[in-house]
C-alpha cells in the first residue's frame, strides 16, 4: 500500500528573501552613481538653497561646454537628448506632478545664448520657476 503525501500549504520565502536582498545591494551601489550625471564646473554663488522636496525629483537640464543637452530623466541620461525629446519629457513629467523643481545646471564656461535657449525650451514645456545650480560659495569673478 501507498502512502499518502501530505500537501503542504505554505510558502518557501527564503529564496525571495535572497533575491530581495541581492536587488536591493545591487539598487545602493547603482543609487549615486545615476544621481551625478553629466560632469560640468559649476559658477560658484552666495545664494539660498532652494527648499527641498522630499517627494519631486527634480528635472535637471545639464547645459555642457559646448552646448550640448542632457536630461536626468531621459532613458540615456549621459547621453545628449535632443530639444524634441526633452520638451516632450518635461511635458509629461509637470503634466503629472506640476510641483517638480525645475532646473538648470550649466559649466560655468558655457555661452550665456546656451543657457538662455535651454531656459527657454523648458519654458515652452511648461515648466514656470526655473532654478540654477550653482556651487555654494562666495561669488566667483573673473574666469
Amino acid at each position: 500500500m501507498r502512502a499518502r503525501r501530505r500537501v503542504v500549504g505554505e510558502i518557501n520565502v527564503v529564496p525571495y528573501i535572497d533575491v530581495m536582498l541581492v536587488l536591493l545591494v545591487i539598487f545602493m551601489i547603482t543609487a549615486p552613481l545615476l544621481q551625478e550625471g553629466v560632469h560640468v564646473r559649476l559658477p560658484q554663488a552666495a545664494a539660498k538653497l532652494l527648499p527641498v522636496h522630499p517627494n519631486h525629483t527634480p528635472i535637471v537640464l545639464t547645459v555642457n561646454r559646448s552646448g550640448q543637452l542632457f536630461l536626468n530623466i531621459a532613458a540615456h541620461p549621459r547621453r545628449p537628448a535632443t530639444r524634441r525629446v526633452i520638451r516632450a519629457l518635461v511635458m509629461a513629467v509637470l503634466r503629472h506632478e506640476p510641483a517638480t523643481p525645475v532646473l538648470v545646471k550649466a559649466d560655468r564656461r558655457t555661452a550665456y545664448g546656451s543657457v538662455i535657449g535651454a531656459m527657454v525650451l523648458l519654458q515652452k514645456a511648461g515648466a514656470h520657476g526655473i532654478g540654477l545650480m550653482t556651487r555654494p560659495g562666495p561669488v566667483h569673478r573673473g574666469s
